[in-house]
Formats: structure tokens, C-alpha cells, sequence
């Protein structure tokens, strides 16, 4: 994707600002890893070994209690007393793609066969009494060598009895749209759970699976009933691009909101197949300047519409089972985009449908293994897909990944505060920016990029 950005900028200036951010809005998760997160604080404020609240015995999938955790504000604790409220998560990864890439994935790294420390992240994260708490993430790319603040969600919540019905109410702010959700159906806690931008990746994707990560601030009121209806409401901002550059984020990738983007969220929970159920829905509308540019008058106007659906089970050997799914449909409108090219005709309009399919089985919720089918289609573009042969955003393929957590359930030879999971994942690509095979018009194949990564992720 980067050697394609690098041929638009050669085409002219005025091109550059929005169709950049345009594609870094579409594809923003192709440009980094995929989020990865522990949170041993959490563990030692409840008192419960890692395993209670996430799936395998390592995060960011969470079972039952750690939704319950989350939910209520990250405020349950054990009557230990006072805990350290800080965490700290490093990952270290080997990546080796079918084919040599055409270029180095970064700077100081080879076409192929690369060892690199992808993250290193520190976590203040802790509850207050019974209504505030929350996390905030600050994370160090070694893959970039930059260093930049990430995840953060602070939450207030109480308890009401309406009559027959117990309502939990909460307020979510934070700064990464679907961050705040407790079921691991949507981008922000999506599978794959730890990833590395040492990976190639496809350059298309809904504006929600990660396009404004850290670059906007939201405020969400959720309502939790009788621990079986979900419905949440808010809306996001983007952030000032002095604050940004500050905090180590970028301020033109994908742009900045025009007013406030809204949010909607539902869910229903209910117990079937000797589990626990979710169905849901989600919705958010962006108008976006993109590249921060207001030249001309006019934004980018992108709707996520979504259903998702997750199963888990815990099996009488104590093994547990884990289903998720989500759709998502996205319209976009890329006036400014579309204005700033020049171009009008076959540009304006386009649509992205991506789908996400992964179920794990944990032996123990220990050692497990988790396959992930992913489907993303649309209509040709020839501004916004011109380094593609078809001039489709269209990816698909499966990802496998086996991994194990020898310390989930405590025990630890460090303290109880470590944990670790090492694991491996293999990308298979059955089509890659449009096409299986000549994909650039210069001879690549999607599998040239099928990927084999190893891992290494601990947390102190």
C-alpha cells in the first residue's frame, strides 16, 4: 500500500492531501497491526487469575465475568485493599511472507523474514469505589519507532431498580469508536487479537474497523437491562490536530469530523445450546474533511451499518468454545476527496461489505487454536484503487492461529502479576487488492502474501 501512496503523490500535489487520507480512512487497519491487549492491574484488583475474565486465559476476549467487569466500570475488587493501578505489555513477532514484498514493510527491516518488537505498551487502568474506572493505553511502536498514546476508556456507571427490572446505566468515554463494547464481534477488540504491521494487508476496510483510533474523543451512554438487553447511544469528535501531534497521533489520517459522528449500539443476550448468546447491531455516520483540508467546501460522508452475533459455551471438561461474526456495510460519498482529484465521474459513490467469521476451542482455556474466514468487496474505483490491476478493493482468505497460556490460571514463576502467550498465525489469501493473481499489474498473487507470523506477547 505504501509503494501505492508513493505513485499517487508522484501524479501531482493537489492530489495528495485528500486521496491519502481517503485511503487511510478506508484502510486504516492495513497501515498497522491489529490491537493487542492485557491488563494485569485488573487481575490484581479483582483477585482473579486471568483466566476469569478473558478467553485462553489471555486478553483482549473476554468470557461472562470480564464482561460483567467491563461493564460495571472496571470497578469490582477483592477486599485485598490497594493495588498497583499500572500495567505494562510488550510483543515481539517473526514474519515471514510466501514471496519477498516489493519494498521493505519499514524503515530498518527487510523485504522478508523480519524479527521486530511491535509493541511495548503501559497501561494505567483501575477502579474507583463502585461507579468510576477505566484504562488508558500509551504504546511505543517498534515497527515505526514512534511512540503515541492508544486506547483509553473511563467509565462511570450505577445501578437502578425500575420496578421488576434491574438497569445498569454507564457513561463511556473514550476514543476509539467500538472500544468501549464488551463482546469481541467488533473491530476494536476483533480478531485477530495482536497482529504486526510487519504483515502485509489488504488496503481496504469500513471507516469503524480502526480509521479513528485515537484520533477523535467520544462520550457513550449505555444502558445494561436485566443482563439481557444492551442499548447504547453517543457520538465522537475528532481531536485538535496540535493535541494530536502531541499525544504522537497523526492529524491528517483520515481528517477531522465535521460536527459530531453518531454512534448507536444494540444488543440482546440470552442463554441457548447450553451457552450464552449475543445478537446485535451497530451504526455510525462520519462527515469527514479528509486530510483536515476545507478547500473545498465539501466532506466525506461515510455510513457503517453492521449485525454481529457471538456464542460461548464452556464445555463440562472445562474446554470452552467461542463463535463471533459480524457484517458491515458501508456508503460512502467522497465529494472532498473526489473535488480535490478532480475527478468526478465514477469516484463519488462506492460501497465496502466486509465480513468477519472466527471460533476458537480452548482445551483447559489454555491451549486453543482460532480460524477466521474475512470477505471484503466493493465497486470499482479507478481514484481510490488505481494501484490495483481491477481497480477493486475486493480481499478474502483465512487466518489459522494456535497459541498457548501456560500461566492463565496463575502460578506463575514471576508473581501472580505475569502472564504470557506465545502462538503462531497463518494468513492464506485467496484475493488481495482486487484480484488472485496479477493483482498490481506488475505479477504479484495473493498468495505472494500469505504470511506465517510467530509470537511472543507478555504482560507484567
Amino acid at each position: 500500500m505504501q509503494g501505492w501512496i508513493e505513485r499517487i503523490a508522484r501524479t501531482g500535489p493537489r492530489l495528495v492531501p485528500g486521496l491519502v487520507a481517503a485511503v487511510v480512512a478506508i484502510g486504516a487497519v492495513a497501515l498497522g497491526g491489529a490491537p493487542a491487549r492485557a491488563v494485569p492491574a485488573f487481575a490484581m484488583q479483582t483477585g482473579q487469575a486471568c483466566q476469569a475474565c478473558h478467553v485462553g486465559g489471555f486478553g483482549p476476549q473476554l468470557t461472562a465475568y470480564g464482561r460483567d467487569f467491563k461493564l460495571h466500570g472496571y470497578t469490582a475488587r477483592s477486599s485485598a485493599g490497594y493495588t498497583v493501578p499500572v500495567s505494562i505489555m510488550a510483543i515481539e513477532s517473526f514474519v515471514q511472507t510466501q514471496q519477498a514484498q516489493a519494498a521493505p514493510p519499514a524503515d530498518g527491516f527487510k523485504r522478508n523474514d523480519n524479527l521486530g518488537l511491535d509493541q511495548v505498551s503501559i497501561f494505567v487502568a483501575g477502579g474507583i469505589d463502585n461507579h468510576f474506572g477505566g484504562f488508558i493505553q500509551s504504546t511505543y511502536d517498534g515497527i515505526g519507532k514512534s511512540y503515541s498514546w492508544d486506547n483509553a476508556d473511563l467509565r462511570a456507571v450505577t445501578t437502578v431498580d425500575m420496578g421488576p427490572h434491574n438497569v445498569l446505566f454507564g457513561l463511556s468515554l473514550n476514543n476509539n469508536p467500538t472500544a468501549q463494547d464488551v463482546w469481541n464481534t467488533l473491530p476494536a477488540w476483533g480478531y485477530p487479537y495482536t497482529g504486526s504491521a510487519l504483515a502485509p494487508s489488504p488496503a481496504a476496510a469500513p471507516l469503524l474497523a480502526g480509521g479513528l483510533a485515537a484520533n477523535v474523543i467520544g462520550l457513550n451512554a449505555y444502558a445494561w437491562i436485566d443482563s439481557h438487553i444492551y442499548a447504547e447511544v453517543g457520538g465522537y469528535k475528532s481531536v485538535g490536530s496540535a493535541v494530536l501531534r502531541r499525544l504522537g497521533g497523526d492529524p491528517y489520517a483520515p481528517g477531522d469530523i465535521d460536527g459530531v459522528a453518531p454512534y448507536a449500539r444494540l444488543a440482546l443476550t440470552q442463554q441457548a445450546l447450553g451457552g450464552t448468546l449475543e445478537t446485535g447491531l451497530f451504526a455510525m455516520k462520519a462527515d469527514i474533511h479528509p486530510g483536515r483540508d476545507r478547500s473545498t467546501g465539501q466532506t466525506d460522508n461515510y455510513t457503517d451499518l453492521g449485525l454481529d452475533a457471538a456464542y460461548e459455551r464452556t464445555l463440562g471438561n472445562g474446554d470452552l468454545v467461542t463463535l463471533n461474526g459480524r457484517y458491515t456495510h458501508e456508503d460512502q460519498s467522497l465529494d472532498a476527496t473526489c473535488s480535490l482529484a478532480a475527478v468526478t465521474s465514477g469516484c463519488v459513490d462506492n460501497s465496502l461489505d466486509d465480513v468477519r467469521l472466527d471460533a476458537s476451542y480452548y482445551w483447559k482455556n489454555r491451549i486453543g487454536g482460532t480460524v477466521q474466514l474475512f470477505n471484503t468487496t466493493g465497486n470499482a474505483n479507478a481514484v481510490l484503487w488505481a494501484g490495483n490491476r481491477t481497480l477493486k478493493p475486493d480481499s478474502a482468505g483465512a487466518m489459522l492461529q494456535v497459541d498457548a497460556t501456560p500461566w492463565g490460571a496463575g502460578a506463575s514463576p514471576l508473581g501472580p502479576r505475569f502472564n504470557m502467550r506465545v502462538g503462531a498465525q497463518y494468513t492464506v489469501y485467496s484475493r488481495f487488492n482486487g484480484a488472485s493473481h496479477n493483482w498490481d499489474g506488475a505479477g504479484g498473487n495473493a498468495s505472494d502474501n500469505n504470511t506465517l507470523r510467530v509470537f511472543l506477547w507478555a504482560a507484567y
